[in-house]
């Protein structure tokens, strides 16, 4: 399923982006318009892959059966995409974004048990 391949790349992701947030040095100067076009560059394929995941998870959750609400889906979405941009902007507690990072496994894992239900009944 796609849906499948797609949350396990973004399980990989935000922990990628949870190692980066936790190993780069801050704090950024938001006006550095060189940074900006390189994290602009660099999120881009990541923003991709979120839209992506999204588009698969909300049609896979309207599909009856499942335990993850659609609500959930488009709150972790957003959640991703702060992940994303604090992993650069080094702009939130790392307590936050711990909460974020967790928050969005949790939900992510409850997709990939519903797909394991779902190949499997």
């Amino acid at each position: 399923m796609v849906v499948r391949k797609l949350t396990i790349e973004m399980k990989e992701l935000i922990d990628q982006l949870h190692q980066k947030f936790l190993t780069t040095e801050g704090p950024i100067d938001k006006k550095d318009f060189e940074f900006f076009n390189r994290v602009k560059e660099e999120t881009r394929p990541m923003f991709d892959l979120t839209n992506q995941w999204l588009s698969e998870a909300e049609e896979f959750v309207k599909a009856r059966g499942v335990n993850v609400h659609p609500n959930q889906v488009q709150s972790t979405f957003e959640n991703l995409e702060m992940l994303i941009l604090h992993s650069y902007y080094l702009d939130v507690e790392k307590k936050r974004f711990k909460e974020l990072h967790q928050s969005s496994h949790y939900v992510l894992d409850m997709i990939l048990d519903d797909v394991n239900k779902r190949e499997h009944s």
